[in-house]
């Protein structure tokens, strides 16, 4: 289960006649192919993970190189490369535990990085210093660490940890030089710490009420005193973003008054709130560059991030480049030079420098995608939408393989994202790539509650689990069989965290629907979830429980839209994949649910990895999961496969 964010879209009511970007218009169905095209050329689940995942982008002190992380070796590990090309240095070299890059020490090249330990998202803070040696900043057994930037003069960085109280995070600023640290801010209301002020003087605290409702704190960290900035009646969202360059405003996002997210800046000298972005869809983040002369601003546009960029408060435009979308902008220190990835449908991030203001095409720095893998051999996602039972409006996500056609129809798997709250996005998914070239189409339902929609959609879900969202999802079988080259008789559903719930959720509850399901460490039990979820999640968790439900007061509810208590129902294969270290959705969740089915003589797969959490860190498990996955729809969607021997 997806932690809510503070950036996440909040909402009102539902309102008769009220707009959502869900609502816009779009097509009853996808355009597709009136005869059978040639069938593109199949790829192994080890080429597909021959692609390289990475991310991360800081520049050195003297700006000549970058570091970011890499799973190049399996695992992902810290690299620095030069800004010009050339072959990447490996800078950590785990075999174990993923590493990832925090950035450059501003003054030399010291390094800071973080890990947790085989997927328990403990994660500390690393320093590597110049000789090579390694050194933790936080340790502890079981204290949680975030990097929370530097100070405005360098000579100093923040860090959050649980180690005191581990449901609250205090600040603390340490020296560059020394490491010595300073308890800066100590939290003991279940305070969100966002982030600080260059002058170090204000800390902006977020507070979350419920999932569609936060508000802002600003906290003088002179006086000691903590005003509350953002009050407002009804529901509405307000998330820190960043303070500007001279400490005296912070820019916030907001949907007070209005269905989507937009950028809104508080003066602390007079507490005067002005707007200062927006935008037809959810404003996800902005911030300042270094110099403090740009900004970037990322909008949620239609399951897209499109950026825009600022220098000294005028828009400027952005690199266009073949293959996709420009995200993850960064610049260096003397906001000279830019850094950013590329990623599109067909095309992983690639990471770009470019000199900011020169004519000179931007540099790329990294070729992600497997050599053995002809992106033309790839396909495009597009965006279609669709009515669902109520009238509501659903936006998907939809990828088609090549050879489908009316005189050929392909079988086909509702992907349902995590959450509650998350959203399918285009870009590239080796996953999602592997299961379209392997025969099978792929609907990315952003089913009601999806992120990026307007708020009124967002809330539509608020005390519905296991009942409207999932009737989105068996209208997505009907859309899908509507289309015209979709075998309605070989639909599947898939999903991971909530979205195996989502999955568990359609096998038990409307067991007539799919033909099989595939759960990625999902819920099965919400009593159990809801009473084990972590401590340091100490500050939503009543917000958690007004979305999903009170273990104590709505234990019954719970009960009634838990799968795991319905298990008898469940009579189509089903296959279950879980870390043994998910602190999230922990192991018991998916032991019961196989246990439970297999008393049903249901044929249930059932894959757990002992050096995972809630997710895939290693290249390794990631081609098991991912083969056996296909092997399983195959087996259960295409009659006649024959599967490999093992």
């Amino acid at each position: 289960m997806s932690r809510p964010l503070l950036t996440v879209v909040a909402t009102l009511a539902l309102l008769a006649g009220t707009a959502t970007a869900a609502d816009k218009p779009a097509a009853a169905k996808p355009a597709a192919a009136t005869k059978a095209s040639k069938p593109a050329k199949r790829y192994t689940i080890e080429q597909f993970m021959a692609t390289v995942n990475i991310g991360g982008a800081s520049f050195s002190a003297d700006e000549s190189r970058i570091l970011f992380h890499s799973n190049e070796t399996g695992i992902f590990n810290v690299y620095a490369m030069p800004v010009g090309g050339g072959k990447p240095e490996q800078l950590t070299n785990s075999k174990t535990d993923s590493h990832y890059a925090v950035g450059f020490f501003p003054s030399d090249d010291r390094i800071l990085y973080t890990r947790d330990q085989a997927g328990n998202e403990l994660n500390h803070l690393y320093v590597r210093e110049l000789d090579g040696s390694e050194r933790d900043l936080t340790p502890g057994d079981k204290l949680k660490a975030n990097f929370m930037g530097w100070s405005g003069d360098d000579a100093a960085f923040y860090v959050s940890t649980n180690e005191r109280d581990p449901r609250f995070f205090d600040l603390y600023r340490f020296d560059a030089k020394t490491y010595a640290r300073t308890l800066v801010f100590k939290n003991e209301a279940g305070w969100e710490v966002a982030d600080i002020s260059r002058d170090g003087r204000w800390l902006a605290l977020a507070k979350v009420n419920t999932t569609a409702d936060s508000d802002v704190h600003l906290a003088d960290l002179k006086s000691g005193e903590i005003k509350h900035i953002t009050k407002h009646t009804g529901v509405a969202q307000y998330a820190p973003q960043d303070f500007t360059p001279d400490s005296k405003a912070l820019l916030m996002t907001s949907n007070d008054g209005g269905e989507f997210t937009r950028v809104v800046a508080y003066d602390i000298a007079s507490g005067a709130t002005r707007e200062v972005e927006k935008a037809d869809w959810d404003v996800a983040y902005t911030a300042f560059s270094k110099d403090g002369r740009h900004r970037v601003t990322g909008i949620n546009a239609d399951a897209s991030i499109a950026l825009r960029l600022y220098r000294d408060g005028q828009p400027i435009a952005l690199p266009k480049l073949p293959g996709g979308e420009v995200r993850g902008v960064r610049f260096s220190a003397s906001g000279k030079r830019m850094a950013f990835y590329v990623n599109g449908d067909r095309s992983p991030s690639n990471l770009f420098v470019a000199d900011v203001g020169s004519s000179a095409a931007p540099r790329q720095l990294t070729q992600s995608l497997s050599k053995d893998i002809d992106a033309s051999e790839l396909v495009d996602a597009s965006i279609v939408r669709f009515k669902s039972f109520d009238g509501m409006v659903i936006p998907s996500v939809y990828m088609l393989p090549k050879e489908a056609s009316p005189t050929n129809k392909v079988p086909a798997i509702v992907w349902v994202h995590g959450g509650p709250g998350g959203q399918t996005m285009r870009g590239y998914s080796a996953l999602m790539q592997y299961f379209v070239n392997n025969g099978y189409a792929v609907l990315g339902i952003n089913n009601r509650g999806s992120s990026g929609y307007g708020k009124s959609f967002f809330t539509a879900d608020d005390g519905k689990h296991g009942r409207e969202p999932l009737w989105d999802c068996i209208e997505a079988k009907t859309f899908l069989a509507g289309t015209g080259v979709i075998d309605p008789e070989r639909i599947g559903i898939v999903g991971g965290s909530y979205g195996g719930y989502m999955v568990l959720s359609a096998m038990a509850f409307r067991p007539e629907a799919f033909k099989v399901g595939i759960d990625i460490f999902g819920v099965a039990n919400w009593i159990r979830t809801l009473e084990s979820i972590p401590p340091y999640w100490e500050s939503f968790r009543q917000a958690l429980y007004q979305e999903i439900g009170d273990p104590v007061k709505d234990r019954e509810f719970l009960m009634a839209t838990s799968p795991l208590f319905h298990a008898k129902e469940i009579r189509k294969p089903l296959m279950v994949i879980q870390g043994a270290n998910d602190p999230r959705v922990i192991k018991p969740e998916s032991d019961d649910i196989v246990a439970a089915v297999r008393k049903n003589n249901v044929p249930v797969d059932y894959l757990v990895f002992d050096d995972e959490g809630h997710g895939f860190s290693k290249k390794k498990n990631q081609i098991e999961a991912n083969r056996r996955m296909v092997e399983f729809l195959d087996k259960h969607l295409k009659p006649g496969v024959s599967l490999p021997a093992k």
